[in-house]
Formats: structure tokens, sequence, C-alpha cells
């Protein structure tokens, strides 16, 4: 599968080595698919503080993180702005594109330069027509996600800070996490401002949580990275 993003990245970025045929939505598609798909993505560079997309805008296209990472964020009706994840390269977002109408319905800021490489709805609506398998194993796959983010949903369900903490970061380092002497390593730094509105929580009081998941051993240090433990997985 041929990739060109690490030719367009700019100096010093790192690019991920996930490309588009390696993402979840579209597991399980013939060689050939997974080729034509590489070859019709549109790349393009978005500076950190900018939007890739806004709460509302018209949801015409998806993309893959190939550098970088996007904080997805949502304005409530009475003005307030919660941050809902962070994804980082690897991570695709605007994935409700595939809805047939409607906006995207949160706001992607990126937290560094990133680097996209995408589809437009119309673009990706032709490629299904060529190639129908490709829309069939979107279909199975998709249903297979909605699963996780139930479960995602109901850990937030817990009622104690420390427990809702916890089962965010095992979260995030399932999702994105790389094993480690000590166990999951989340590769890149979370505030405790972030993991506020993650958990819904004021940050003295995710001061207060973290300090008692580390005094468990729950959750360790790797430098600047936080670590899910092997103990507590």
């Amino acid at each position: 599968m041929g990739c060109i993003c690490e030719n367009l990245a700019d100096p010093g970025m790192t690019v991920s080595s996930v490309c588009v045929g390696h993402l979840w939505m579209f597991k399980n598609l013939a060689p050939t698919e997974l080729e034509v798909l590489a070859g019709s993505a549109v790349r393009r560079t978005t500076g950190k503080g900018r939007f890739i997309f806004n709460q509302g805008d018209p949801s015409v296209a998806m993309f893959l993180l190939k550098s970088g990472r996007v904080k997805l964020t949502k304005i409530l009706e009475n003005g307030s702005e919660i941050t809902l994840d962070i994804r980082k390269a690897g991570d695709f977002i605007g994935e409700n594109m595939l809805a047939e109408e409607g906006g995207y319905p949160v706001n992607a800021v990126c937290m560094d330069t990133t680097l996209t490489c995408g589809f437009s709805k119309d673009q990706f609506e032709n490629l299904i027509l060529q190639y129908p398998n490709i829309g069939l194993q979107i279909i199975k796959n998709m249903s297979g996600r909605i699963s996780q983010l139930t479960s995602k949903v109901e850990s937030l369900a817990t009622t104690g800070i420390e427990d809702k903490l916890y089962n965010v970061l095992r979260q995030v380092a399932g999702e994105h996490g790389t094993p480690g002497p000590q166990g999951l390593v989340i590769q890149f730094p979370l505030t405790h401002e972030e993991l506020g509105f993650l958990v819904g929580a004021h940050r003295v009081s995710i001061t207060r949580a973290m300090k008692y998941l580390k005094q468990t051993g729950r959750i360790g240090e790797d430098g600047r990275f936080l670590v899910v433990t092997a103990a507590a997985i």
C-alpha cells in the first residue's frame, strides 16, 4: 500500500506508521481495495490552534491523523465547552460523514501542527459505488465500534471520582498506549485540566484523585507520561 504522507510532512513532524488501510473502519478489505483507498486519499497540514472542522459545519470529509494531536470539544446550549476526547496520530476523526445528512457534532482543534489524510463525502461515496465490499465491511466494523463506545460511556457512570478517572485513563491507554516496563504508557501529556474535561470534574478533584491512584499503584509515571500499571490492568 503506497503511502506518501512522510514526503509531505513538515520537518520535525513524527508521522504515524498507521495508514488508511490499517484503520478499524477498513478491516478485512482486500489488498486491491486498500490500494484504492490509499491512492484516493487527500493530504493536508493544519497549524496548531486551528480547526480541522467546527461544530455544526456540514460533515463533508473524514480524516486520518498522520501526525499531531487533535482535541474534540463540544459547545453546550449554555455556552460552556467540554472536551470529549483527545486523538493522536493514527486515530480517525469525522466518521459521522457516513451519516446521510447533518453536521459535525464537535469541534476538532489541533493541539500541534497536524497532518491529515482523508476523503470528501462525494469522493468516498464514489469509491463505494465502484467497490461495494468496502461499504459492507464498514457496516460490520462500525457495529463493533459502537460496542466499544458503549463500554466507554458506561465507565463514566461510575460513582467515585477516583474510579471515573482510572477508567478514563485505562480506556485511553487501551486505545493509544504502548507497552512499557510498568504497564501501558500513554505517550502524550495529559494536563489535569484536560482530564477534568474528560471525566467531568474540577481540576482540583482530578489532582486529589490522581494522587490517590498513584499511591494505590494503579497509575505510575514514565517521565512526563502517565502509565496504567500492569498490576492494575
